[in-house]
């Protein structure tokens, strides 16, 4: 059996080859013994496991998979569970050894036989989990299909569906409550009313039209205007915040050695899913799936950007709608989770060990760099100036330069309140861009990957550099500690 071990296991089993073996010495008998029946009982050996073999791979079973991820996307960290259907098409009854292929982060791809003993209806049923601590979108599968002929002398191996994707997103971090709210109320929701004159009878009524009903008759001001006046109804105004998510290569790439997170990067890409991302970013677009769930829940409509005033998942490649700039409610939260999970960075630059990383949605090819709008320059000031007190300005931002700040600094006046998260590995190394973006209006801090998000947006309060800290952050879903 071991000398067995050593031929190639997809062509034929151990019986095939032990017959062809058999074929073989019944031929050199023959050859010795001058015996005739002996020569055609080693042609007929020798002849039958290959028969059997173009048989198995001209007449190929044919199978139907059904597979659905449960929940679906699923946070990082968070279980999800896999479960497949398998029917075969054609009315052949043998048997099969199944294979889920899985890359290789989600450990062993399971093995089942076709068909299970459970089978109903000629569907096979099977169910497994999975687990991803990293977000990105991965593979799952094909089903790979290993069968013999009905002789057991010959296997073939296929794979019997494409597999489809399962989207890993980002878990949100519990933010604890800070004065980002500034006058609206816990709801989220300001009244407001129209002022046109300075009569306090005018603030609240305007002139009749027609349909509204004549309960809301305003008498007395009917009789000074000698016009039909009703009640001014106070509207409802739903709050805004704009975010400004930067995802460029040269604002979050490192100065030292490489990190997990960049290696981890290096072995997606060259397992076909190329996702370039660092430890810095990485924290950035937690940190972006966390505010957006804090401000989704008090009622807020988000619009996320990126420094260029262009939608901030354009280029996302798991983005349900990548055009998209404005989200609401929990549909919109979704949308912006699973654009978050496969968000990577863009440009090109050289990386922390010293090699050049080329992976831009857009380079210009007279020198490397990005093209399109400047950074921070006036499309991105257009885009908030068109939405000019609404609501909050947020920007998660990398290093970026005196020259980048000096430029971002003035876009704090289209906001009620303006936030930058600044996060680098060497904090104290942004100094003058914190100082430069405070004069200009902005509540700044600057915090390392190791922070936790939650303590760095409490550090508003400071806008000071954030210390990191052994705290644990509670993760909205996944229910862990990171």
């Amino acid at each position: 059996m071991a000398l067995l071990d050593r031929f190639p296991r997809h062509l034929l089993t151990p019986r095939g080859w032990g017959m062809l073996a058999a074929g073989g010495v019944a031929l050199g008998a023959a050859f010795v013994m001058g015996r005739r029946d002996l020569l055609t009982l080693g042609i007929l050996l020798l002849v039958l496991p290959f028969i059997s073999l173009a048989g198995i791979r001209l007449v190929k079973p044919r199978f139907q998979v059904y597979r659905e991820f449960h929940p679906s996307p699923v946070e990082t960290s968070a279980p999800a569970t896999v479960r497949l259907a398998v029917a075969r098409k054609d009315p052949g009854s043998g048997r099969a050894t199944m294979e889920e292929r899985l890359p290789s982060r989600f450990g062993e791809s399971p093995m089942f036989r076709f068909p299970a003993r459970s089978a109903a209806g000629g569907t096979s049923r099977y169910e497994y989990h999975l687990r991803s601590a990293q977000r990105g979108q991965f593979r799952i599968g094909p089903v790979m299909a290993e069968f013999s002929d009905p002789f057991g002398l010959s296997t073939h191996r296929q794979a019997i569906d494409d597999g489809d994707i399962l989207t890993v997103t980002p878990a949100a971090v519990v933010l604890p409550l800070t004065g980002l709210a500034g006058a609206r109320g816990n709801d989220g929701i300001t009244a407001t009313r129209i002022r046109a004159n300075p009569s306090d009878d005018d603030v609240m009524t305007r002139e009749y039209r027609h349909g509204d009903p004549m309960r809301r008759v305003h008498w007395a001001a009917t009789a000074r205007h000698g016009a039909l006046m009703v009640r001014q109804e106070e509207s409802v105004t739903t709050p805004e915040a704009t975010l400004i998510l930067d995802h460029r290569f040269g604002a979050f790439a490192g100065s030292t050695g490489p990190s997990p997170a960049a290696k981890q990067a290096r072995q997606q890409a060259r397992g076909g899913q190329s996702m370039p991302t660092s430890d810095t970013f990485e924290w950035a677009v937690v940190a972006a799936m966390s505010i957006a769930a804090h401000l989704t829940e008090r009622n807020y409509v988000l619009r996320l950007l990126d420094p260029r005033g262009e939608p901030a998942f354009l280029h996302s490649p798991s983005a349900p709608d990548p055009a998209a700039e404005e989200f609401t409610g929990s549909a919109g939260l979704q949308s912006i989770a699973e654009s978050l999970a496969a968000i990577a960075l863009s440009g090109s630059g050289h990386a922390r060990d010293g090699s050049l990383w080329d992976f831009a949605n857009r380079t210009d090819p007279r020198g490397g760099q990005d093209a399109g709008p400047a950074p921070f320059d006036d499309q991105l000031m257009d885009k908030l100036s068109a939405h000019r007190m609404r609501g909050p300005l947020i920007a998660m931002l990398g290093r970026i330069s005196a020259e980048e700040a000096l430029a971002l600094a003035p876009a704090a006046g289209y906001g009620t309140n303006a936030f930058a998260l600044v996060v680098a590995e060497k904090p104290g190394d942004q100094a003058d861009v914190l100082e430069v973006l405070r004069q200009g209006g902005w509540r700044a801090v600057a915090v390392a990957p190791a922070v936790p998000v939650a303590s760095a947006w409490a550090g508003f309060d400071g806008d000071d550099a954030v210390a990191a800290t052994p705290a644990a952050e509670v993760r909205r879903g996944a229910g862990v500690a990171r």
